[in-house]
């Protein structure tokens, strides 16, 4: 009789475990997440296992977008994880760059934000090359043209206006979202602003960094061990904004 209650009692710590792993803490407050591409480097590179902290923005009903209970929004240099407006079930991670109402222009790679330069010591640019513009952004006219593709996500596919870009003004309850890794990042230059009701949360620590270019035979190395249990969610980097 004691080994049956032992074992009756262990199947239930079992099936509590799984209810609260996948029921509360997987859909209200964790999330585990891999770093698929190279957009975020140096802050965040491809094989990084995240673990999402999912509250901050807000608790979400599961399968839903309806949100309750936000205890804080965004700040200018916080990297956010989000739903990908075009795919909402993909998820991406990028750093908050534009907040609602801020005015974005892009020159000669160059970030402008309300006529102010932003200078970020995490952004780096691996293409040295500047793609000139096809836009005549000396046009009112244009402007507000462009302003409407823009947030109607028209500029997927126009690597144009990857160095050169704006000005737009960033919706209400929305956010203009950058890779660090400025020259190959798909980000709100190209998709357009990202709604609020679209974050998920913010990377709150790094549990495992597997480096995938080492051959698996050197699995020890392949493993960044300088990585693990770092928490990116503090990594808001200095940025400083000078007039033009």
């Amino acid at each position: 009789m004691k080994k049956k209650k032992t074992l009756k009692r262990q199947i239930e710590e079992w099936v509590w475990a799984f209810i609260v792993v996948f029921f509360i803490i997987r859909p209200f407050f964790l999330q585990a997440y891999r770093i698929p591409s190279g957009s975020m480097e140096d802050t965040l590179l491809p094989g990084d296992f995240l673990f999402v902290f999912k509250p901050v923005y807000g608790f979400e009903v599961p399968y839903t977008q309806i949100k309750f209970f936000q205890f804080v929004k965004p700040k200018r240099g916080d990297i956010v994880v989000f739903r990908y407006p075009l795919n909402p079930s993909m998820d991406f991670v990028k750093r908050v760059i534009g907040l609602p109402g801020d005015t974005i222009m892009i020159r000669d790679k160059r970030i402008y934000i309300n006529g102010k330069l932003l200078i970020e010591e995490y952004a780096i640019h691996k293409d040295e090359k500047i793609i000139p513009s096809l836009y005549n952004f000396e046009s009112e006219i244009f402007l507000e043209y462009f302003q409407k593709q823009w947030e109607q996500r028209s500029f997927i596919d126009e690597t144009s206006i990857r160095d050169n870009f704006g000005p737009v003004v960033v919706p209400k309850n929305s956010y203009f979202v950058l890779g660090d890794n400025r020259d190959y990042s798909s980000d709100s230059r190209f998709w357009g602003p990202v709604p609020e009701k679209l974050l998920k949360g913010i990377p709150f620590i790094i549990y495992f960094s597997w480096d995938g270019s080492v051959p698996f035979y050197n699995i020890f190395k392949s493993i960044r061990w300088e990585r693990i249990l770092q928490f990116p969610f503090i990594w808001r980097k200095k940025y400083e904004m000078q007039d033009m």
